[in-house]
């Protein structure tokens, strides 16, 4: 197998991994962040993937039911040269030594941090984009003349990399976990987000408090942001970011 050199859709990441929980987890983020994503549960059946069809990436995990993931990181880096990104419990130095002698690119331990999980997997990519022959054209760069660093929906502008906020001419000074929840949901405006989602996205899958910290968190960001309200609740289900002209129905 080799790397997908589509580079007009979006990355595609191979996930080997026998938890469920994480399964659901690692797949949810990584849709909401413009991966396309395919999972396996056992070491055989993810070697069996990752050699008949076409990834950009390779989550594995270390210990996995029918093959240990050493095992599957060796045959697969026999046989391809797709990264590969070691996501396990197993955090010891030798651990991790052993992991990127068998032919992984990175690694790391649980639990971790979203975003630095997704930030090492485009690094990763960054880096075979720039190996791979032909023009570079690294995953999740601006088109030129475009700041990567800015998020824009209407009014509202975001910037990732100093950490600051705008609505308008009007600086808007936000907590690291407002800041987080407002990014995501600039990252999908008139995209209805499921509180579960936004949960796992924001707190982690292994959260365990009140699940209605969203509730006080939206309600933060509504006071900040003051009118007209962009953050509408979708009674049941979720929260929208939404300039739309709102439907009578509609709750607020």
């Amino acid at each position: 197998m080799l790397p997908s050199t589509n580079r007009e859709t979006r990355p595609r990441v191979l996930v080997i991994e026998d938890e469920p929980g994480i399964v659901y987890f690692i797949e949810l983020g990584l849709t909401y962040e413009g991966f396309e994503v395919c999972s396996a549960t056992t070491g055989p059946e993810g070697l069996e993937m990752a050699l008949t069809k076409t990834f950009d990436l390779v989550l594995l995990d270390r210990m996995l039911p029918g093959m240990d993931g050493l095992e599957v990181c060796r045959k697969i880096r026999q046989a391809s040269p797709v990264p590969i990104f070691f996501v396990t419990a197993l955090d010891s130095l030798d651990d991790r030594v052993a992991g990127l002698e068998a032919g992984a690119d990175d690694y790391i331990a649980k639990p971790f941090q979203f975003k630095e999980l997704v930030a090492r997997m485009r690094s990763i990519l960054r880096r075979q984009s720039l190996d791979a022959p032909g023009p570079a054209n690294p995953y999740n760069q601006p088109e030129p003349g475009k700041d990567s660093n800015l998020l824009q929906v209407v009014d509202l502008t975001l910037n990732v990399t100093t950490r600051e906020f705008w609505r308008g001419d009007r600086v808007i000074e936000l907590s690291m976990r407002e800041f987080e929840l407002l990014e995501l949901f600039m990252r999908h405006p008139n995209q209805v987000l499921k509180r579960q989602a936004i949960l796992d996205r924001i707190w982690g899958f292994d959260f365990t408090g009140d699940a209605n910290i969203i509730e006080v968190y939206v309600r933060y960001l509504r006071n900040k942001l003051g009118p007209p309200n962009v953050i509408q609740t979708v009674r049941g289900v979720g929260y929208v970011l939404r300039y739309q002209p709102r439907h009578p129905a509609d709750p607020l």
